[in-house]
């Protein structure tokens, strides 16, 4: 093999070399967990508890996350309006008959007013229909809480992403992403 012939086989090589390194996608980092205030992890906590009172189909504990005026379907044209409409709105969610819904925070942020909060996470639906083929949906929610004059969390506007069919893999990465503790900064 004369050099000039092994030369131009290792700049190929090379240059193929260089084209697959180049097509492979990057991992994208995982992203840092927020650092949050004392307030902002007690908001946290309240949608942790929120989000298990429909996981316990416990009616009570949902609505005692409820502010008197809240709004739930803040961005549709009829949302539902005071904790009467609400429970009755969200009975079947809560009971789990026929479909479970599960959430938690990502994201808790109060900005200049101390008493309100935003919360925002992600959403899995699970058809409990027997034989349902689509029988997993990720969407996410949105939040705002209003702290009372009782010092308690309450929501007061709740609205989430028009979920949509889930593969298996997102439906792990749901799970997987699950942190129960808020970390402060």
């Amino acid at each position: 093999m004369t050099v000039r012939y092994r030369n131009v086989c290792v700049a190929i090589f090379l240059l193929l070399l260089s084209a697959a390194a180049q097509a492979a996608e990057p991992v994208p980092p995982e992203p840092a967990a927020p650092k949050l205030s004392a307030d902002e992890c007690a908001v946290w906590a309240r949608e942790l508890s929120f989000a298990q009172s429909v996981a316990d189909h416990d009616a009570a504990a949902f609505s005692a996350h409820l502010h008197e005026g809240a709004v739930f379907g803040a961005k549709s044209p009829q949302p539902q309006r005071g904790r009467a409409a609400i429970e009755q709105g969200w009975a079947g969610i809560v009971a789990g008959k026929r479909m479970k819904l599960t959430w938690y925070p990502t994201m808790v942020a109060i900005g200049g007013e101390p008493g309100i909060a935003y919360s925002s996470g992600p959403a899995l639906y699970e058809s409990l229909a027997p034989g349902n083929g689509a029988r997993y949906s990720i969407g996410a929610f949105q939040s705002v809480w209003h702290k009372d004059s009782d010092g308690v969390w309450r929501v007061l506007f709740d609205d989430g992403v028009q979920p949509v069919r889930a593969t298996e893999q997102q439906v792990a990465e749901f799970r997987n992403g699950l942190r129960k503790a808020c970390l402060q900064g």
